[in-house]
Parts: structure tokens; sequence; C-alpha cells
């Protein structure tokens, strides 16, 4: 087993934005700010980011505290939109990503940086801003 276990997790959290899909989304919304660029000696979790933010933040095991604060700055009147593994099973899927303005699914696996296979994981977009959506209480 022990030979395999590359195949189901990754060797680092960090995975490079696909160029073409970051070029769409800026397109869209215009960034200012990334949080967590890849070899950044600066940790974006702890300090304040801009109106409009783009997040694709490592993928290991704080990346539920990098949704939060997403989360939380969107309050702020800013825009974050997040690349994510679809991780539907998680707890921070359900405690914020479902809280999203919006989310989008991509069709496929991402190619990430310059890899020649996709990621071994589906991915999705989540972009939170001042407008959440209302949580229905289960009577």
């Amino acid at each position: 087993m022990r030979k395999f276990k590359g195949l189901m997790t990754s060797l680092s959290p960090h995975w490079a934005t696909p160029k073409w899909l970051y070029e769409e989304l800026n397109k869209e919304f215009n960034f200012n700010d990334d949080p967590c660029p890849l070899h950044s000696e600066i940790d974006g979790l702890y300090r304040s980011w801009g109106g409009h933010t783009f997040v694709n933040p490592p993928y290991g095991r704080k990346i539920g505290d990098w949704i939060k604060k997403g989360f939380e700055e969107s309050k702020a009147d800013k825009v974050i939109v997040m690349l994510l593994p679809a991780r539907t099973d998680t707890k921070w899927f359900h405690d914020y990503c479902l809280k999203a303005q919006e989310i989008r699914w991509i069709k496929g696996r991402l190619k990430f940086g310059e890899a020649k296979n996709s990621a071994p994981f589906p991915s999705m977009i989540v972009v939170f801003n001042k407008i959440h959506k209302v949580e229905k209480e289960l009577a």
C-alpha cells in the first residue's frame, strides 16, 4: 500500500492556479489581492484582504481556516473568489461554502500549474460577497 501513497495525497498543499482560469475570473471580478500566492513568505491568513480578492489556498489541514477567513472578510463588503477542491462531505463546505452567494462547479478535473496530469480531485469556484444565502432552519 505504501507505494500508492502519492495517488491519494499531494507532496505539497500548494496547487498553482491554471493561468487561463485566473485570467477568466479576473476579467469578471477585477482582482486587487491574492493573500496566498505561491512561494510567498507572508501568511495571508493573518492580514486583511482586498476588496476583490482571489484565493487559491493551500489544500492542507488549514484549508477550513482559509475558507472561514474568506467568509468573514466578505462581511466587510468585499468580494472573495476561492478556487477550492469540491469536498462536499467536509465541515467547512457545509459551514461556509453553502453560505456563499455562488458556487460554480468545474466540469472535469483541472491541470494545476504546469502539470501534465489532472488533479486527483474535482474543483469548484466559491464566490463570497456581502450578500450571503440565508440559512433555512429545520423545524
